[in-house]
């Protein structure tokens, strides 16, 4: 008996969604009530925003300083992807105990099979239920329940529930955050919606403009001349607008769990009576990637104090860690710029340490010849910063900026270069910076600059007009005091002009260079003070 598959009835599908969630996840991270306006920035723009914030009329895509301007007390944050994954990874896990078989389709939004929990349960509203109490003992409020035919079906079931009246097709929202759609209702249900929930930015104009605004208009249109017209992507689209939506829940493998935590009773308010503490539990977590053939690379520190205040950071190593680099990293976390025996200000009553990278002991053997003396640094300048704290061995590399001194960045031993805006990954250096100084860069670097003179023939000192015009030719330089030695030849001058809108901060200086008599050359730099040297070509 041939099964037609294209058309074949969906199945029923629970979908759990959390609203707001990349806002909820921001706000437990860093303290904040997600009832207030909080707002999400990538870019300059906003990403997500809270009901209180929504309420102000900040939306989605709008600049900051515009949605500053319609809420004054908004809270900005920046977008984190990897936060949303980690802060929910404990509602899956939680909610795979009530009901198994459940597939993440993003951060915020679950979906799993209807028929099995439904007969467990005795019911799909019963099951709807115990999902909500599942997330509800995590504090995760708010949290929604959909089922319909099909998990696109279900998602504005679930988005429904709640926002609508008494009697309507998903049922009673005053009642609970459950939104129930009948067997074969799904197309009607979502007929009112609009078309630009199925398609992208491009068809959904073209289809305004058509006239084609809702779903149900789309469902109407002949499927044959939607395929030509909009090819694969259309159709797939046709078939979600008309309630025949094929696509399946994928039920996830969960992976296996790494991190290790630990709570103390009574609380403990010293670093060092913390870390001892911590030592097995340290021990056992990276023993559980050992067996699965892991080695760990990239940690997040979770503390919590007795006042309920969180403490979360990452930590990055060189190489992998090991039980001591574990403990060390939760004792530098503690003791902050004070030292190891030093009492806390707020007792600790839970420690929680979870893995953010992770890669196989494959790509981390040593040679056929062994390590050699990249192994010896390693461990010499492991074992330096473990006795002087994380910021006593730095490495140096190169960020962004228009002054080279700026541009000189000291990174504590195994962590990561700081990204800077524009730049894209590492340290910043390719963004543009107009009136930074283009390649060959000089060899040394003065972190104070030196005051020089640079003079005339007649002995006056050189300076440089509002239009940027050199008063005289240079024919001396004199370093610090030191007495004068002819000029061989210059450049310039260039001007570097920083923050010229803000009256405060703003600076104006030139740039220079010079060759002396020894054949050494010079980047000098000429601002309100005089005259100084900013760096040597060796």
């Amino acid at each position: 008996m041939a099964v037609d598959l294209v058309h074949a009835d969906p199945i029923r599908t629970i979908v759990l969604w959390c609203p707001d969630w990349p806002v909820f996840a921001a706000c437990r991270e860093h303290g904040l009530d997600p009832d207030a306006p909080v707002a999400l920035t990538v870019g300059g723009q906003i990403y997500a925003c809270s009901a209180a914030a929504r309420r102000d009329g900040v939306v989605r895509g709008l600049k900051l300083r515009e949605a500053q301007y319609r809420s004054p007390g908004l809270a900005l944050l920046d977008y984190d992807a990897s936060l949303d994954v980690r802060a929910f990874e404990p509602v899956v896990r939680r909610v795979e105990e009530t009901v198994p078989g459940v597939q993440l389709i993003r951060p915020g939004t679950l979906a799993m099979r209807a028929r099995g929990p439904a007969r467990y349960y005795g019911g799909e509203d019963a099951a709807a239920r115990a999902l909500l109490d599942t997330v509800a003992a995590l504090d995760v409020v708010g949290a929604r329940v959909g089922v319909a035919d099909g998990p696109f079906a279900a998602e504005q079931a679930a988005r429904a529930a709640g926002a609508t009246s008494a009697g309507d097709a998903v049922g009673d929202p005053g009642e609970s955050f459950v939104g129930i759609v009948a067997p074969g209702a799904s197309a009607a249900f979502i007929a009112p919606l609009p078309v630009r929930l199925v398609v992208d930015a491009r068809i959904g104009t073209l289809l305004n403009r058509l006239g084609v605004r809702t779903l149900g208009e789309f469902a109407a249109l002949p499927e044959a001349d939607v395929r030509r017209r909009f090819g694969a992507a259309g159709a797939f689209a046709h078939d979600r607008a008309a309630g025949r939506e094929q696509a399946r829940v994928l039920a996830r493998t969960p992976p296996p769990e790494f991190e290790v935590a630990q709570e103390f009773e009574p609380p403990l308010d010293r670093i060092d009576q913390l870390a001892f503490a911590f030592r097995l539990r340290a021990d056992e977590f990276i023993e559980r990637m050992r067996a699965k053939r892991l080695v760990c690379t990239g940690i997040r520190v979770e503390i919590d104090d007795e006042a309920g205040g969180h403490s979360s950071r990452s930590w990055l190593h060189p190489r992998w860690f090991t039980p001591a680099d574990v403990v060390d990293r939760v004792r530098w976390q503690l003791q902050g710029a004070g030292t190891a025996d030093s009492a806390l200000s707020r007792p600790i009553v839970r420690l929680r340490v979870v893995p953010e990278r992770i890669d196989s002991t494959g790509n981390h053997e040593e040679g056929l010849w062994g390590g050699g003396p990249d192994e010896r640094v390693h461990h010499g300048l492991t074992r330096v910063q473990s006795m002087l704290g994380h910021d006593g061995v730095v490495t140096a590399a190169i960020g962004g900026g228009r002054m080279l001194a700026d541009r000189q960045v000291l990174v504590p031993w195994g962590d990561r270069a700081p990204e800077r805006a524009g730049g894209g990954s590492g340290s910043g250096s390719a963004a543009p910076w107009p009136g930074s100084l283009p390649a060959l860069a000089p060899a040394s670097v003065f972190r104070e600059r030196l005051p020089i003179g640079l003079l005339d023939g007649g002995g006056a000192i050189v300076t440089i007009d509002a239009r940027g015009v050199i008063s005289a030719k240079p024919e001396r330089f004199a370093l610090a005091g030191a007495a004068p030695a002819p000029v061989r030849a210059w450049a310039g001058p260039w001007p570097v002009v920083e923050r010229w809108w803000d009256a405060e901060h703003a600076r104006r200086v030139h740039r220079f260079q010079i060759v002396d008599d020894d054949g050494c050359a010079w980047l000098l730099v000429r601002d309100d003070e005089g005259w100084w040297a900013e760096a040597r070509y060796d």
